[in-house]
């Protein structure tokens, strides 16, 4: 059986470890198409820190483990996937016949329509090699132009900061990590950034980026301001890398569709991760989530099922938690509500503190917060576990910052007066 896997990020990676774990003796084999061994992107802003070097992004010991494993690494780009032959056709004019196949390719950094984003000064943060030519820029003391404070951007901006270099950050929301957080929990970490040195503009976007002295750019916004740069870094989201699908007869839509089981509409082809519409633990309805811990969980299963071993997947809560600059944010599941339901809010900006619940009937169906990080595991527990809350849903009402003694008095009988 030959097993071959697109993609050499997180999903593919797990999803090649499965198969290892479920057959010996099949041949597996994960081609991608970056330069260095599998990492995580997750790891770069360490690397912009100066706290890891490359090799600390790297997802398992290059020199070891997949020869160990018996996992071929091929490092090239696949141009075209001729379904009814089962053969891949790659950059360098060679071929790969597969039994089955996964599609664990990921997404691409997009860039908005600004006139000046071509110039060498600018650069987006998705890749190893974006990271090298930020790290070339951003000198300390340098002017540095941050597009997007969504989750991307956010995830950056510490690392940017502990470069020394001085931070413009703009975003065309009315508040920081809009997908994420809402309007008092976004302001919050706004006034945050703000107190720490960053200058923040919301509701606000770049016009243009122009060539200017001194190897810089001037970058013009829409509020008339004109701010000088020596590098400008894009994080205004990212797409599904599906062109090699092109002539195929695969379904999509935003991303790859897949059943429970991460097949696509070909039954001898998988999809995993950034790139795959798999089904969302909250809403049940199939999604693209780009987060890690998604598509490790993608992997597995897709992994699992490729190798025989029938494993539905009943979804993935979305979570994101952010770390700026020292404050911590998270989000879980239906943090935005459901209609009709009831939700709980503690307020506290001196303190740089905000916790929102949200009810569906009597269950915990999301969450977000700012600057509490206790009990965040257990807000994520109440949320996949479907507890009714019973009498403690009124609890909450009143105070939300009483998640723990609710978790308890619901999951293991202990009760508080």
């Amino acid at each position: 059986m030959q097993h071959i896997i697109i993609g050499a990020g997180p999903a593919g990676v797990v999803a090649a470890e499965t198969l290892r774990k479920c057959d010996a003796e099949a041949a597996i084999t994960i081609i991608g198409d970056e330069p260095e061994p599998p990492y995580s992107r997750m790891a770069i802003p360490y690397f912009l820190s100066n706290n890891i070097g490359e090799e600390g992004s790297y997802l398992r010991d290059p020199d070891a483990h997949y020869s160990k494993q018996n996992i071929e690494l091929v490092q090239q780009r696949v141009e075209k996937i001729d379904v009814k032959a089962k053969q891949l056709a790659l950059a360098d004019g060679s071929t790969r016949r597969y039994d089955k196949l996964l599609l664990a390719t990921g997404a691409s950094a997009i860039s908005p329509p600004i006139p000046g984003l071509d110039l060498p000064q600018v650069h987006s943060c998705w890749t190893l090699e974006d990271a090298r030519h930020i790290i070339e820029l951003a000198q300390p003391g340098a002017n540095v132009v941050l597009i997007g404070a969504g989750f991307i951007g956010c995830i950056i901006l510490e690392s940017l900061v502990k470069r020394g270099i001085r931070l413009t950050v703009i975003e065309t929301g009315n508040r920081m990590v809009p997908r994420m957080l809402n309007d008092k929990a976004g302001g919050l970490l706004e006034k945050w950034c703000v107190e720490k040195g960053i200058d923040v503009h919301t509701s606000c976007s770049v016009e243009s980026v122009k060539a200017a002295d001194n190897n810089e750019v001037e970058v013009s916004l829409s509020d008339g301001s004109k701010l000088p740069a020596a590098l400008v870094i894009t994080a205004t989201g990212v797409k599904p890398n599906v062109d090699m699908l092109e002539g195929t007869d695969i379904k999509l839509d935003i991303g790859i569709l897949v059943n429970h089981s991460m097949q696509t509409s070909n039954s001898d082809i998988y999809a995993a991760g950034d790139v795959a519409q798999g089904i969302d633990f909250s809403t049940g309805n199939f999604e693209v989530q780009a987060i890690q811990p998604t598509a490790t969980d993608h992997g597995r299963i897709a992994g699992l099922n490729m190798a025989g071993n029938t494993t539905e997947h009943h979804g993935t809560v979305n979570m994101n938690i952010l770390d700026t600059v020292g404050l911590i944010s998270c989000s879980f599941g239906l943090w935005m509500g459901v209609e009709g339901g009831d939700q709980a809010e503690l307020y506290n900006p001196g303190e740089f503190q905000y916790i929102n619940l949200q009810f569906d009937g009597d269950c915990l169906v999301g969450a977000s917060t700012v600057g509490k990080i206790q009990h965040i595991g257990v807000l994520r527990g109440l949320i996949e576990s479907r507890i009714d809350l019973g009498p403690w849903k009124d609890r909450l009402l009143k105070d939300p910052s009483c998640i723990m003694e609710a978790y308890l008095a619901c999951t293991q009988e202990i009760g508080y007066a």
